[in-house]
């Protein structure tokens, strides 16, 4: 059964408000006051407050595993970010994976799915990309 081929394009957008912001800091525990301080932020080279990265690669790591929950269940092997450019809060990030290999594994009883992210901000701008590799399987 093929779960996913080569060009295959999944993706989403979300806005992230200060709270959202501040939240996820706080539950990852990231007391950096750029993600919290509002004055501070404003003083800063960004000018307001910004997501702290894993937020915004967490977003583009969940967008995967939401996308393949509905095909098929699949266990995520191994992901890279790099981020490129400061999320404000407010900012409407546009996520997308693009499927660049898929490899069929019999032995997993599945498929290894290997995929290039971009998270680009509402003025087009690169602000994260990401390489992610998922097993798709049968069953796990």
């Amino acid at each position: 059964m093929r779960f996913a081929k080569v060009g295959d394009r999944f993706g989403k957008s979300v806005t992230l408000d200060v709270d959202s912001i501040r939240s996820f800091a706080r539950a990852c525990g990231d007391t950096n006051p750029l993600h919290h301080d509002e004055a501070v932020a404003r003083a800063s080279r960004f000018g307001s407050i910004i997501a702290c990265g894993p937020h915004t690669a967490s977003l583009l790591l969940a967008l995967s595993a939401e996308h393949f929950a509905r095909i098929c269940p699949a266990l995520g092997l191994d992901f890279r970010v790099q981020f490129r450019k400061a999320v404000k809060a407010g900012d409407t990030l546009a996520l997308e994976w693009t499927v660049v290999r898929v490899e069929d594994k019999p032995s997993m009883r599945g498929e290894l799915v290997e995929m290039d992210g971009r998270v680009h901000n509402q003025h087009g701008e690169l602000v994260l990309s990401g390489h992610g590799l998922v097993l798709a399987a049968e069953r796990l």
